[in-house]
């Protein structure tokens, strides 16, 4: 190589390091349970691409070759863990920071965070950090407790087994705050291209989480019939000051917050608690004081009605074989008298008429996981994630 060519080279690539970190790094907190984890297998993104009105989203997932898309400016630090195992995975944003089992390793699944971060990548010139915190099974009352709301109100029967102590009140906050401290206090760990003389800005945060709050009768008593509206007003009291504290805490007030609001089971979601849910979650965007910084996004828009109403069939069939196998009054094994093969040759006779060969294989494709995880579908979690970072543009002060 000669040395004109070296000198051109070297100019190249100054060039490129220098428009990389031209400007702050700018961070995004995703925070929440086993839907901010993120159940999508891998395999469930071609799926995205057969249906006209997600051909484009399709497009934005993956490259010419047709593989999932690997982010240029985009990196992220994903804590996580099962029980008090808790380990942190960190690197380019790619495929495989969905739900993981160890922190440290691909999971082979992807979350809200892939489109949002492609998607970010996609809005601005600057590097990005995406800073994820998310376990399954979480509630907000108890788990991600916000210090202002106080004390758990244990009950005589937490007193008895021990559970809902004090010590683990507002447990995953803490660690959740403590985890986006640590990764601030170093940022080029994470993010090679961080420059210390641009900084950072904390330029929004992300909630999705309900599932346990939802269906928690100690904490939200069921309501005589037609008052189920009110059933959770307690969690729109306690999202709010989660939300007051979390910039308390980060130093960052006025900080772009975006709630995503359960959806599972879309359009009909079967029960007017979880309707009732869902209002409660969205709440604290229409307060006076939040106004033009706290966005409700809907995720119900993004789930797939018709894998659902094939996964419904699939979940008669496991209520069909339950009740066989447990002599149900109704069932067709109702005198016991059938045997496991018997069982099994009626559940395929039964299968063969509700669900087609077709749908099966659509279902096969487009999910990989149960209803209250999306249906595990990459068309769902990739909408919601793009959805997020929308919103989360949106509430950016103009520059």
């Amino acid at each position: 190589m000669n040395w004109k060519l070296s000198l051109l080279l070297a100019g190249v690539y100054a060039w490129a390091a220098g428009s990389l970190v031209a400007k702050p790094l700018q961070v995004y907190v995703l925070v929440g349970q086993s839907n901010m984890e993120g159940h999508a297998r891998v395999e469930t993104i071609p799926y995205v691409a057969e249906d006209p009105a997600t051909k484009a989203l399709h497009s934005r997932l993956v490259g010419p070759d047709g593989k999932p898309r690997a982010a240029e400016r985009v990196w992220i630090s994903y804590l996580t863990g099962i029980g008090d195992k808790n380990g942190e995975g960190f690197g380019k944003l790619t495929t495989g920071y969905g739900s993981r089992r160890d922190p440290a390793t691909d999971g082979g699944k992807i979350g809200p965070e892939y489109a949002f971060g492609l998607a970010m990548e996609r809005a601005t010139d600057a590097p990005i950090l995406l800073i994820k915190a998310a376990w399954g099974g979480k509630s907000l009352n108890h788990d991600y407790r916000p210090p202002s709301a106080g004390a758990y109100p244990r009950s005589p029967k937490d007193i008895e087994k021990n559970t809902h102590t004090d010590a683990d009140t507002g447990k995953y906050y803490r660690l959740m705050v403590a985890h986006v401290k640590r990764v601030l206090a170093d940022p080029a760990r994470v993010c090679p291209a961080y420059d210390p003389k641009q900084g950072y800005e904390l330029a929004g945060f992300v909630w999705f989480q309900g599932f346990n709050d939802m269906v928690d009768g100690n904490y939200y008593p069921k309501q005589p019939k037609g008052e189920s509206a009110k059933r959770f007003v307690g969690y729109s009291d306690l999202l709010t000051k989660f939300i007051v504290d979390v910039r308390k805490d980060l130093g960052a007030p006025g900080l772009p917050f975006v709630i995503g609001v359960m959806g599972v089971g879309g359009k009909d979601p079967g029960s007017d608690d979880n309707l009732a849910f869902r209002e409660a979650m969205a709440q604290p965007a229409t307060r006076p004081e939040f106004r033009g910084n706290v966005a409700a996004v809907r995720t119900a828009l993004f789930w797939d009605e018709e894998l659902g109403a094939i996964q419904e069939k699939r979940e008669k069939l496991r209520q069909l074989s339950f009740e066989l196998k447990n002599k149900g009054k109704r069932s067709a094994n109702a005198d016991g008298k059938m045997t496991e093969a018997q069982q099994k040759a009626y559940l395929k006779e039964q299968e063969a008429k509700l669900i087609s060969a077709e749908e099966a294989a659509k279902l096969a494709r487009g999910a990989s996981n149960a209803g209250y995880h999306y249906l595990g579908s990459a068309k769902t979690f990739a909408g919601i994630g793009e959805a997020f970072a929308e919103a989360a543009l949106k509430m950016r002060p103009a520059r």
